[in-house]
């Protein structure tokens, strides 16, 4: 599993250039949920602005912060302009445990060099695009991509590579595609299954987790709503494995309404065992 704990900010004022490493309690004794999704609690105090690494040029700072997840990291980038500091935050994702070196964040990526971590790199034109709105940016062993685009139809597009080519992204199928929008897509490591969440009709309430079985002619089969253990009439959004392939995790969040007509959304974080994955999985 990634580790995401490195020397903190305030206590050490060197430069950590290898901050990633395989943590044997991953957990850190968090009592584990099974086939019921339960809400991820932890000791969030512990999980405060913790630093990553910087860039080898020393223009770029990253900090931790896991308020929210502590499997998926709030990664704040200090990018120097002038003489100033521009701040912004990302989540960056490994493809899994074996592969830490390079993270992801939606058309960027940084990676671990003997000499530090790099500046954050742009995937490239095909893309880092101004016409496209990626939220979520996922990556598979093979080096298949899947993007979510939400400024042109709320769908997601796949890029796989091919004789050593990128192919361009182009829309999933309407297994995929189908209800008034499609979000957040993670594929897994071995390209067996993919998940995301959509609003469709059919579903429990607000978005809900859909997933779809990878066939042996390559194709992707009809998609699967997790069901009334992980959905719910609230929110359900934005599902990850963690890097050990244990635990499904994934927020729930609902809109609400202030006395004077105003919004805003409220959530936490929830975790389910993988293991309700395997039995939505067809049989050989």
């Amino acid at each position: 599993m990634l580790s995401l704990t490195y020397s903190c900010e305030n206590n050490n004022t060197d430069i950590n250039k290898d901050a990633v490493s395989i943590e044997e309690d991953p957990y850190r004794g968090i009592r584990t949920p099974g086939l019921k999704a339960e809400i991820l609690e932890y000791d969030k105090t512990s999980m405060e602005n913790w630093k990553l690494g910087n860039s080898n040029d020393f223009n770029e700072f990253y900090f931790i912060n896991m308020l929210n997840n502590p499997f998926e990291p709030i990664v704040i980038v200090y990018r120097q302009e002038g003489s100033s500091y521009n701040i912004k935050k990302y989540k960056f994702y490994p493809i899994d445990s074996e592969h830490t070196d390079i993270l992801y964040s939606r058309e960027y990526y940084i990676e671990r060099t003997t000499k530090g971590w790099t500046k954050m790199k742009s995937l490239g034109p095909m893309f880092d695009r101004d016409d496209w709105g990626i939220m979520t940016l996922n990556i598979s062993k093979k080096g298949t991509i899947v993007i979510d685009d939400a400024k042109n139809g709320d769908v997601i597009r796949i890029s796989r590579i091919k004789n050593g080519i990128r192919e361009e992204p182009r829309p999933l199928g309407e297994e995929i595609n189908t209800g008034k929008w499609t979000a957040h897509p993670y594929i897994a490591p071995d390209e067996s299954y993919l998940i995301w969440d959509s609003e469709r009709e059919e579903g429990y309430g607000g978005a809900d987790l859909y997933i779809s079985f990878r066939q042996k002619d390559g194709s992707w089969g009809k998609a699967i709503n997790l069901g009334e253990k992980i959905n719910t009439k609230l929110w359900e959004n934005g599902a990850r494995v963690t890097p050990d392939g244990k635990f499904l995790t994934f927020s729930r969040s609902e809109e609400i309404v202030r006395k004077d007509g105003t919004s805003y959304w409220a959530g936490n974080g929830q975790w389910v065992s993988t293991q309700v994955i395997e039995n939505l999985r067809p049989k050989e």
